[in-house]
């Protein structure tokens, strides 16, 4: 069975955190829930992964790490190893790549994604399309809003579908490296869809912003800017969309994890 080492981006975004500060916490990836950091609960589900070898934790200078008491021993073997994150999160992820002898294939997804599990993980790399070289998750609006309808979530809507992130990516090969370096060009504007797709050229911006867009017209744009095969796979399940961001999404996971 193949093994995918697995990156968790848990870098600061600024010199402060609304939602740390809010909660008193020094670091988003620390705030706790049931008594568990979130940064402990997602490579806590990385670990529980067959799937899954090693793990890399990009975050804001390790050496002021507190003890992650959950994970302790994984750390002590060297498979849970601790790296600096860059300035940005695909600055992160070539970071994370460049320290790396073979990083192929590689798991991505965030530390502030507690309500992660075994099944998307598996849904994810049981569903990615062979020939591509990199997939993201998405979660459709209909399937959050079924489960979640008090839940506000960004979403990219194309001619077919709209949808929602998941913060858990494939990237396969070295082909990948393509669109990693893409994302740095797009990341400040992952909150603007108009200004996303205007990265991919103006005819792709009117289409989207008339509505004539389709999610596969998108993604073989963005293939052809990146130089690599780029395809989504559908995850049925409403929480893999369920990031922590600020304080409803604080209670809102709490409720869920009752």
């Amino acid at each position: 069975m193949t093994k995918y080492t697995a990156l968790v981006l848990a870098g600061s975004r600024g010199a402060t955190d609304a939602l740390s500060e809010a909660t008193g916490g020094a670091h988003k990836a620390f705030i706790e829930i049931g008594g568990q950091s979130m940064l402990e609960r997602v490579v806590q589900t990385l670990l529980n992964c067959g799937r899954v070898g090693d793990i890399l934790v990009s975050i804001t200078i390790p050496e002021t790490m507190p003890t992650l008491t959950g994970i302790s021993q994984e750390m002590a073997t060297g498979r849970v190893r601790l790296i600096p994150a860059s300035r940005t999160p695909s600055q992160s992820v070539m970071s994370a790549i460049q320290s790396l002898e073979n990083a192929w294939p590689l798991l991505v997804t965030t530390a502030d994604h507690p309500l992660l599990n075994g099944e998307m993980i598996n849904h994810l790399l049981d569903h990615a399309p062979s020939g591509m070289d990199a997939a993201a998750s998405i979660v459709e609006r209909a399937v959050i809003e079924a489960a979640y309808p008090q839940t506000r979530r960004t979403y990219l809507r194309f001619r077919d579908v709209a949808f929602s992130g998941a913060n858990l990516f494939l990237l396969r090969n070295p082909e990948a490296l393509g669109v990693v370096r893409f994302w740095r060009h797009v990341e400040a504007k992952r909150k603007r869809p108009l200004r996303l797709m205007a990265a991919l050229g103006i005819g792709t911006v009117l289409r989207f912003a008339l509505g004539r867009l389709s999610l596969e017209q998108a993604l073989q744009q963005l293939g052809k800017k990146c130089g690599a095969r780029i395809g989504v796979v559908r995850l049925p399940y409403a929480e893999a969309a369920i990031d922590v961001d600020k304080p409803s999404d604080l209670a809102l996971v709490n409720e869920i994890l009752g």
